[in-house]
């Protein structure tokens, strides 16, 4: 290690001092629950997105007692919009378990939390260090990306061999007095000061002994992933609309995208839509919507929306749950389910149509 421990810690927490962000809504009253819940609804989003989302959370469930009673399309509906559900489905039975099984008070090590659905070691470890003082290195986005230019990482940090190099330096600068607000100070480091693009290195505390910075390679580390090329997958989804505006929607299974979601029946191609439509002999009109495309992080998926005006509902039983859903009522009368980013699109559109 180029740089002593005590100088990165001393300067870290100094920066902390003046600068950190001690005002975000998780750390004020601090509790495991309102920790564990931002927490999850951190990975992969930003702060801004998260607040809101959040807030309308501990409102509706004040009490991880609350959350684990709560059914899982309620959870799914306050998260609509959030992205990467399996979240939210994780966050459920994270409730749940904790009830069940810790009477409803969140364990305190990082190796009990660890063992919650949808927890990893970082998000343990920020749990146990933030709230419970306990020593334990984290490992996000944000402190990868600090740590990849202050030690110069020449590998992308995905690797199994730079993901066991950023953990030993991330555990061997981790102190034990005032580890929250270290582990604090590395996250707002990465998301503030280290930023992906344009990095404000005049302004960080560690830029003195920064490798990357040193060397005029703040722009080009972190090292990118390897480029891989998405597949296009192609779907048509059916618009089954009644007279009075109401739409069919069906839950998806919990496995797979949008699982446990409420989406339009889904097609292979059009052929196999219009056969649908054709063998119930309801259908009036066939419109296709403009494609759109709405991307994954493995592939993109190319929708075709097809409007069907009906006279009257399906009422037969089918093997997912359905329901006829009113895109014109008020997000405060809406039935509680959990919508795909693309579906509660559509919806919109449908309602300015109505």
């Amino acid at each position: 290690m180029h740089c002593s421990t005590a100088w990165f810690r001393k300067q870290s927490l100094a920066w902390y001092d003046q600068n950190g962000r001690k005002t975000l809504p998780w750390q004020q009253g601090k509790t495991a629950y309102r920790v564990w819940l931002s927490e999850i609804m951190l990975q992969q989003t930003q702060v801004t997105t998260v607040i809101p989302y959040f807030e309308r959370f501990l409102l509706a469930f004040p009490t991880v007692a609350d959350l684990a009673a709560a059914h899982e399309d309620e959870v799914l509906h306050l998260w609509t919009g959030l992205g990467y559900y399996a979240r939210a489905r994780n966050l459920h039975r994270s409730a749940q378990q904790v009830v069940q099984e810790w009477g409803g008070q969140f364990p305190q090590q990082a190796e009990q939390l660890i063992t919650l659905p949808g927890i990893g070691r970082s998000t343990a470890a920020a749990i146990a260090s933030s709230v419970f003082n306990v020593r334990a290195a984290i490992l996000d986005g944000n402190v990868k990306r600090v740590l990849s230019r202050f030690f110069a990482l020449q590998d992308w940090p995905g690797t199994r061999q730079s993901q066991d190099q950023l953990w030993l330096w991330s555990e061997t600068l981790t102190p034990s007095a005032r580890v929250a607000d270290y582990n604090q100070v590395m996250m707002d480091l990465g998301a503030l000061i280290c930023t992906r693009t344009k990095p404000a290195c005049e302004r960080c505390p560690l830029a003195a002994k920064c490798l990357a910075r040193q060397s005029g390679q703040t722009a080009s580390l972190p090292v990118a992933k390897p480029k891989q090329i998405k597949p296009i997958k192609h779907t048509h989804l059916l618009m089954l609309q009644t007279p009075d505006g109401h739409v069919q929607l069906s839950k998806r299974p919990n496995s797979g995208i949008w699982g446990g979601l409420y989406s339009f029946p889904e097609f292979a191609d059009l052929d196999a839509l219009e056969d649908f439509c054709q063998s119930y002999k309801l259908v009036k009109a066939l419109d296709a919507w403009p494609v759109f495309r709405h991307s994954f992080s493995h592939y993109h998926l190319q929708i075709t929306p097809v409007l069907a005006a009906i006279r009257r509902p399906l009422n037969e039983v089918r093997e997912t749950e359905q329901l006829w859903y009113n895109p014109l009522l008020r997000p405060d009368e809406e039935q509680a389910v959990g919508l795909p980013a693309p579906i509660a699109g559509l919806l919109q559109k449908l309602a300015q149509a109505l």
